[in-house]
């Protein structure tokens, strides 16, 4: 077998809730006015309750509600492969899985949090949301959540990647999203994430109708992507394997990352990577501190490895992951050294994807290409020295719609940042 499916019945029905499971209490974020930590009120008009109340519960297992459930059952549990061709490709004894997370409406992992995150607000009753999308995987998946509450969604989309992938804003707009280029003041800019997120959560404050939704960062969006890890351990004793020797996965804000790494947390033989840009390259580089999660400072600071909030990353392919911050969660855990972190450029990105595609049949998103690139780095490792680890890692979304930066790489013009 290279495929390990789940029954529908077998989908994790709580999530796996990683602060009371670690070892020192999370730093609280700050109000950006007073610097005082910040209270569930303060939080009210961005967030429903909720969700403010997941980013701090001290539960171990949060309930999925039955309506999300539905929803989710549309994709998952989502496949394990065993990917046999590369390893055979490279000639390794490394056993390799990916998580396939591309089987989702959206095509990537990003809708495992804009479900519950559009089903809390439409409890509340709200029926507009506001957000950014850098890529565009976030703002695809929120519309999709949105239109399945009748709700309205407003997206902000990193200019950069608005003008290189526009058939993104065409899938969202199907979805009955409204999308725009960011920063909506500048046009000669290229934008971030971080003017994105000052875009959205402007938008949202003057309207009473309106709540704020992120697809990344927080604690309670690294919650609900714990499906993924969860699924990932049963599956992995299906196909007769203890643990994963290292568990692999690209980090901007953290998502993915945190998806499938947080339920191996607690197995401390289990070495976590996170893989990020090195044009944007936050945990390798930045500084740990608190910082602001937007550009014009409008959202609470939050301690976490950070560029700046002004940084302005190149306008790489990997839009996701253009962010000048982190998780305070993910950051939290490679500070205090129980996750290690690397920085690659895009033009060894783009030649493992490519591999993997003509080994595996499926051609990744720029942004899965980091934690594919740093996988057959760690299966070649195990070569060099006879190992027969267990490498998982991530495939966190498929690169249909960014086909135009393929045909950069392959013509030989993409600057190799």
């Amino acid at each position: 077998m290279t495929r390990y499916n789940m029954s529908e019945s077998e989908m994790p029905s709580a999530w796996f809730n990683i602060l009371p499971r670690l070892a020192t209490p999370m730093d609280p974020p700050l109000h950006p006015g007073t610097r005082e930590p910040v209270t569930p009120d303060d939080l009210a008009p961005l967030f429903p309750m909720a969700l403010i109340m997941q980013e701090m519960s001290p539960e171990p297992w949060i309930d999925i509600p039955g309506p999300v459930l539905d929803i989710l059952r549309l994709w998952r549990p989502t496949p394990l492969v065993r990917a046999e061709r590369l390893e055979k490709m490279l000639d390794t004894p490394a056993r390799i899985y990916f998580k396939d997370e591309s089987v989702s409406p959206a095509g990537s992992h990003k809708p495992n949090t804009a479900v519950p995150q559009a089903y809390y607000n439409k409890m509340e009753g709200i029926n507009r949301l506001t957000t950014e999308t850098g890529a565009g995987q976030w703002g695809t998946a929120l519309s999709f959540a949105t239109a399945q509450f009748d709700m309205e969604c407003m997206v902000y989309m990193v200019r950069a990647s608005f003008e290189q992938k526009p058939y993104r804003k065409i899938m969202m707009e199907v979805w009955g999203g409204n999308v725009v280029p960011s920063p909506i003041d500048d046009p000669s800019n290229p934008g971030s994430l971080g003017a994105a997120i000052s875009d959205a959560v402007r938008d949202c404050v003057q309207r009473d109708d309106s709540h704020y939704a992120l697809g990344s960062v927080l604690n309670h969006v690294l919650l609900h992507q714990t499906v993924i890890g969860l699924e990932a351990r049963d599956q992995l004793r299906a196909a007769g394997e203890e643990l994963p020797d290292v568990v692999i996965a690209p980090c901007g804000g953290g998502s993915n990352l945190g998806g499938i790494a947080f339920p191996f947390v607690p197995d401390e033989s289990v070495r976590l990577v996170a893989v990020e840009p090195s044009a944007c390259p936050t945990l390798t580089q930045g500084r740990f501190e608190y910082d602001f999660g937007d550009v014009a400072g409008m959202t609470p600071l939050m301690p976490m490895y950070t560029l700046g909030a002004d940084f302005m990353p190149p306008s790489i392919h990997a839009g996701g992951l253009r962010y000048h911050g982190d998780s305070p969660i993910i950051s939290k855990l490679v500070h205090e050294g129980r996750m290690e972190a690397v920085a690659i450029n895009q033009g060894k990105v783009f030649d493992a994807a490519i591999k993997f595609a003509n080994a595996e049949g499926k051609v990744p998103a720029p942004e899965c290409g980091h934690g594919i690139a740093v996988a057959i780095d760690e299966a070649l490792a195990a070569k060099e020295s006879g190992e027969e680890k267990v490498i998982l890692f991530n495939y966190c979304g498929h690169g249909h719609l960014d086909l135009a930066a393929y045909d950069e790489y392959l013509s030989g013009r993409m600057v190799d940042v």
